[in-house]
């Protein structure tokens, strides 16, 4: 992991590839025996706040580029199912047509042999969380049956419905 500062920006180079951050203009950062230290010049409550931000965005950013990121996505539903070509995922959501969903640079797909579970990859904690979103908004999970796109471990309470309600 290589991190350096170019006037306000972080720039963080590692194995997976390079991110670049603008720091807030309250505060400085410098690399120390290869550590990111950022500095405020004062507590006051939006320079604590930006600090903490600041730190985090930088560890995100370390752990990035060394790491990698990845979020798993489930889809749930009678023929519904998601095939990744190439920088496009092709889904079956009950509509009458198939979706085409364009992945941005720096974020890959896999899909499982079922095409029941797509696994994101990026090395931007930020955009990854992004696409995922957008990715699940295409057919959020039903709240009656509970069919849709929903990320891995997401639980979903079910109403009764009509037929359920009993007086």
């Amino acid at each position: 992991m290589d991190a350096r500062i170019n006037g306000s920006t972080v720039v963080v180079k590692g194995p997976k590839g390079e991110l670049k951050w603008g720091l807030p203009l309250e505060l400085k950062a410098s690399v120390k025996e290869n550590n990111v230290l950022v500095e405020r010049p004062s507590d006051a409550k939006r320079v604590m706040a930006m600090h903490g931000m600041a730190r985090n965005i930088i560890a995100n950013m370390i752990t990035g580029v060394s790491d990698g990121y990845q979020k798993l996505l489930e889809i749930t539903g009678v023929g519904y199912k998601a095939q990744v070509q190439g920088k496009r995922i092709v889904v079956s959501l009950g509509f009458s047509h198939p979706v085409e969903f364009l992945l941005p640079e720096g974020i890959t797909a896999e899909a499982d042999p079922k095409m029941t579970k797509i696994t994101l990859k990026g090395i931007d904690k930020q955009l990854l969380g992004q696409v995922a979103a957008d990715f699940r908004a295409l057919r959020p999970p039903d709240i009656y049956k509970g069919k849709g796109v929903r990320y891995s471990g997401e639980t979903i309470k079910l109403k009764a419905g009509k037929a359920g309600k009993k007086q």
